[in-house]
């Protein structure tokens, strides 16, 4: 049996060597053409100049620095032609579905009057992410919480065999198996008993099994189809936004979010690296809206044309039971097309209220100076700040990263745990058995800044409790890394750590 493809392997691998032959080129026409060199190097300084008061993560504007000076004759040119060049057509169509969804959920009648009263100091945090994102506070929605991907996806496949109106699926990774054989089973009988089903996949993310032909035989079965940005292998630097939410609407009613993607171990019946951790809540009731027009948003604004979604109030479910759920719930989603970093914002909000403890667990911590800080400051301020990663690693080298990221961490105070039993890939925030927050964003770079994720956050809410109760079960079950290993680093393992850090933003 072949060997699988490590995509992220050989992501790596072709952006270096894209790297490379961008320096290589550079060299061979400064010496063919030194005219390069007489335009080049001003346009490079020029583009320094602007990258240095540029409104934008200082990790990137790092790493464009060092390829300007590493190939300063053509380092600016590039800059301009790659680095600052956003896909405008993509943009605007975003931004057009965005505005369409937001004027959507403004008109709902039955959003909650929220206000300081309520909320205290969480209302802030409610009003910032209806201004920034649109996506607004729900009473009337009951949450169920899932500390293990397996439970969730037994309710999945109940609740998909319920279904009656529309299907609405979204999920990074599918790949062959017990698993989606057991979904696809559900879903062809749904399609053909005339239940419209949509799904979206990642081009990288589950291009395994995902090919032009699957998807043609899918459709062929009345199950559309999009593939979100399909890998282009000599593109790589457009190759960076990926699609890593995992979305799950059903009529209207239902809705389930959190880290399982659709793949065997997520539900422990393959073991890849041991016991495999993870989370996942289910909505019923109001908030569900919100979910559903966040994959319309997706659907639109990257299918093709013919396939849009015309009447969006036709996905609305009308019968909700005002009588159940208790708190306030907030889906949201988060995307790299905007300056504005919602996922890490709400993240250090949250830090930045907590009074008595903030548990987190995440598979990767590869973490921007603007969390380190915060993260630094809740300690500090005497705040029990835990963070639980993974005690076996999926991927080594960012396992060793994650690692490296711990030194800033230890010193301020910040509790570190490995869970030992196996790969923890949960990505939760919960703090002062008020506010939790369940989803799909990792602590790295590529969750925070490149792709496009989603979340839900519960506020005042029975639920909260049982996201507490998990993360001490899991806390429980994991070894506290000491502050006295990470002073065991020898010099080449310093040297290592540093190269890593200037690859971050890719990892």
């Amino acid at each position: 049996m072949p060997k699988k493809i490590n995509w992220f392997n050989v992501t790596i691998i072709l952006i270096l060597a894209q790297l490379v032959t961008i320096g290589a080129v550079s060299g061979w026409l400064v010496i063919r053409f030194p005219v390069f060199s007489f335009f080049g190097v001003p346009i490079s300084i020029l583009v320094l100049l602007f990258l240095v008061k540029k409104d934008e993560a200082s990790v990137y504007k790092i790493t464009w620095i060092i390829i300007i000076l590493a190939v300063p004759p053509l380092g600016g040119i590039i800059y301009l032609m790659i680095g600052n060049k956003r896909a405008i057509r993509r943009i605007s169509a975003h931004v057009r579905e965005h505005a369409l969804i937001a004027k959507l959920l403004d008109s709902d009648g039955n959003l909650p009057f929220v206000n300081q009263v309520q909320c205290g100091r969480m209302f802030s945090l409610l009003r910032y992410i209806r201004q920034a994102s649109s996506y607004h506070a729900y009473k009337n929605t009951g949450a169920k919480y899932y500390t293990f991907g397996e439970l969730m996806f037994a309710d999945m496949v109940d609740e998909l065999s319920k279904a009656e109106k529309f299907i609405f699926m979204e999920f990074f990774i599918i790949k062959s198996g017990k698993m989606w054989d057991k979904l696809l089973e559900v879903l062809e009988k749904k399609a053909s008993e005339g239940v419209e089903v949509r799904l979206i996949v990642d081009g990288m993310g589950s291009s395994q099994l995902f090919s032009k032909a699957y998807i043609k035989e899918l459709r062929a079965r009345n199950i559309k189809v999009l593939r979100f940005n399909p890998m282009v292998p000599f593109l790589l630097f457009f190759m960076n936004n990926r699609d890593h939410r995992k979305i799950l609407v059903i009529d209207g009613k239902t809705a389930f979010t959190g880290g399982m993607n659709i793949s065997d171990e997520y539900i422990n019946i393959k073991k890849r690296f041991g016991v495999w951790k993870d989370t996942g809540v289910m909505l019923k009731g109001d908030a569900v809206w919100s979910f559903t027009l966040m994959f319309i948003e997706m659907w639109d604004t990257f299918c093709r044309s013919e396939e849009r979604i015309t009447d969006h109030l036709a996905y609305r479910d009308e019968e909700t039971d005002a009588a159940i759920g208790d708190g306030f719930i907030v889906p949201y989603g988060d995307t790299p097309l905007d300056n504005e970093q919602l996922g890490e914002n709400i993240y250090v909000d949250i830090l930045d209220q907590a009074q008595r403890y903030v548990y987190i667990s995440t598979p990767y911590l590869i973490i921007s100076e603007k969390m380190i800080h915060a993260l630094k400051m809740a300690a500090k301020r005497g705040v029990d700040v835990c963070i639980t990663t993974p005690g076996i690693p999926d991927k080594k080298v960012i396992f060793r990263l994650t690692r490296s990221y711990y030194r800033y961490l230890l010193e301020a105070g910040v509790k570190i745990f490995e869970y030992t039993p196996g790969f923890l890939h949960a990505k939760t925030m919960v703090s002062d058995d008020e506010v939790a927050v369940v989803g799909t964003i990792n602590l790295d770079y590529r969750s925070l800044y490149l792709h496009f994720e989603c979340a839900t956050l519960l506020y005042n809410s029975s639920t909260v409790a049982e996201v507490r109760d998990d993360a001490l079960d899991v806390i429980s079950q994991s070894r506290q890394f000491l502050p006295a290993e990470d002073k065991k680093r020898r010099i080449w393992g310093e040297i290592i750590d540093s190269i890593l850090h200037l690859f971050a933003p890719l990892m």
